[in-house]
């Protein structure tokens, strides 16, 4: 009887409570006859999708299980077999799908099989998806596609009936926590904290547990809201969401925005203080909007996150209104919870959560974000869609 596969086992290692999923790709990897030329893998945020598909990308091109160096160089996305996009952008574009497709016609040069990896590819408009589609449909041998997405639903159907789905599972907040403390070392008061603020998004729970501005941050906004009384207090509440947002963004790209320009000026040979020449001032334009366009997609993900925190918040009161209080997100702050789900009618809670739901639609329609905050905490403060 073979024994079960576990994630200790290189390149699985850095793959977390996901042992079904690594079972079959690891099968998958090893047995042509298991293999499909395009795999969708979905799961909630910090549930792992991109580092087990980087992961099977590593088992694919490698000769065998025993080709560690080939497969650390995968994980270092630096393999010429692998092509991986990962947009920092709001949307991934069409010249970045149609220069993906073009890869994908390349034979391998140095393993087993080419793959592509679309770490984001519920960024895809529909006219983008399309350009994918017949590449997926008929593959040329020995290329893979690994596509990565929250759920199916985020894909056109098109896309989804050329691709074999592999649900990752939601890991609990108490194996979060281990996990967090593990790799932080931060105790187990902090790490559970973390685990539960995230709802066991892992990247998100390991930057709360090490970060105690970002700890300090969240409750001062949950607070924030909750003294919401007004539209006055409305927009007041809502600038600051935005500007400690912007801020947050800030911190976030800009060690990266600078260690990528002084890279450039020194790959054409430019010294530090010395002016740009002008033959060369279109490369630095060039990647100036890239960063605008990546500062832009993180202080959206930025405002997600607090979306996805009010919306926990707001959760909380409908469990406390039904009488189920035992599994809150928000236990810290159980005493303002009790008084607004005692003060609330379910109804009003419930227009609340439609409201931090058409927010983040309106969000994605690149409504501006003041103006969406705003509209949302006056719904907050009245219990009616402004």
């Amino acid at each position: 009887m073979t024994a079960p596969v576990t994630t200790a086992e290189f390149p699985w290692s850095d793959v977390w409570g996901q042992d079904a999923a690594v079972q079959t790709l690891r099968h998958a990897a090893q047995d042509p006859a298991s293999l499909s030329h395009a795999w969708l893998i979905t799961g909630p945020p910090g549930s792992g999708r991109s580092t087990l598909a980087y992961a099977f990308a590593a088992a694919l091109i490698a000769d065998d299980p025993t080709d560690e160096a080939t497969m650390r160089q995968v994980l270092a996305r630096t393999h010429p077999d692998l092509t991986a996009l990962r947009t920092d952008k709001v949307i991934i574009t069409i010249a970045e799908a149609r220069t993906l497709v073009e890869r994908s016609y390349f034979a391998p040069s140095a393993g087993r099989y080419r793959v592509l990896v679309v770490e984001d590819a519920d960024r895809m408009v529909e006219r983008t998806s399309n350009v994918l589609l017949k590449a997926l449909e008929e593959p040329p041998e020995r290329t893979v596609w690994v596509l990565c997405a929250p759920s199916e639903a985020d894909l056109l159907p098109t896309i989804r009936s050329r691709v074999r789905a592999l649900r990752l599972r939601e890991p609990d907040a108490e194996d979060v926590a281990g996990l967090i403390a593990r790799r932080t070392g931060a105790d187990e008061v902090i790490a559970e904290q973390a685990a539960r603020h995230a709802q066991r998004h892992i990247g998100m729970a390991q930057r709360l547990a090490g970060d105690e501005s970002a700890r300090r941050r969240r409750d001062d906004t949950l607070r924030a809201v909750l003294g919401v009384r007004g539209v006055s207090t409305a927009v007041e509440v809502a600038g600051r969401i935005l500007q400690a947002a912007t801020e947050d963004a800030k911190t976030l790209t800009a060690e990266r925005d600078a260690a990528e320009r002084a890279s450039l000026l020194r790959t054409v040979g430019i010294a530090e203080g010395q002016a740009v020449p002008p033959a060369l001032r279109a490369q630095i334009s060039a990647l100036e909007d890239e960063q605008k366009k990546r500062a832009t997609r993180s202080l959206r993900d930025g405002i997600d996150r607090v979306l996805t925190d009010l919306q926990s918040l707001y959760r909380d009161v409908v469990m406390l209104q039904f009488g189920q209080g035992e599994a809150l997100i928000n236990r810290e702050l159980r005493a303002e919870l009790d008084q607004l789900a005692a003060a609330w009618t379910v109804e009003r809670t419930i227009i609340v959560l439609d409201a931090i739901a058409t927010t983040r639609e309106s969000l994605e329609r690149n409504v501006a974000p003041l103006l969406a905050l705003e509209s949302l905490l006056i719904t907050v403060s009245s219990g009616r869609t402004p």
